[in-house]
């Protein structure tokens, strides 16, 4: 994101957008991709309700917190593309609050690498537990019992 100085975070956060929200798709292509045609619209805040719930020394993906999204709401999946912004927004978010801090850091993109608001505030080095990473490792997902 651009000029984020300058962006409320926290209000995009708490915009639910008209969401939740279901769209039945069409394209065969989608379906055969997401195994089904409906999909389901997560607002911003429940992505950052998730990411508040992962355990010190634990890690999760934005597409495991898809899935969790697409189960508890009886949906194909989850829609994909404002997952991922959403999770941005959440990160912004944090950074810009004193109190209520999201763990950012703990969800990671789906390859495992660290979401941009992660690598700019990590710098470089950080840590889960007594383990220490480095920009560009890759990181084993710890399983998802911990949200739902």
């Amino acid at each position: 994101m651009a000029n984020e100085d300058k962006k409320d975070f926290n209000a995009m956060l708490q915009d639910n957008k008209d969401m939740p929200k279901f769209q039945i798709i069409t394209d065969v292509k989608s379906i055969e991709k997401y195994g089904g045609n409906k999909m389901y619209f997560a607002p911003p805040i429940a992505y950052d309700e998730v990411m508040k719930k992962i355990p010190y020394g634990k890690v999760i993906t934005v597409g495991k917190i898809r899935e969790f999204f697409a189960k508890e709401n009886d949906a194909d999946f989850t829609e994909p593309i404002t997952a991922g912004i959403f999770v941005s927004i959440a990160a912004w978010a944090s950074h810009q609050r004193l109190k209520d801090k999201t763990p950012y850091w703990r969800t990671l993109k789906a390859n495992g690498e660290l979401n941009e608001k992660s690598r700019t505030a990590c710098r470089k080095v950080w840590r889960i537990g007594e383990n220490r990473f480095q920009m560009g490792d890759r990181i084993e997902y710890a399983g998802s019992k911990y949200i739902g």
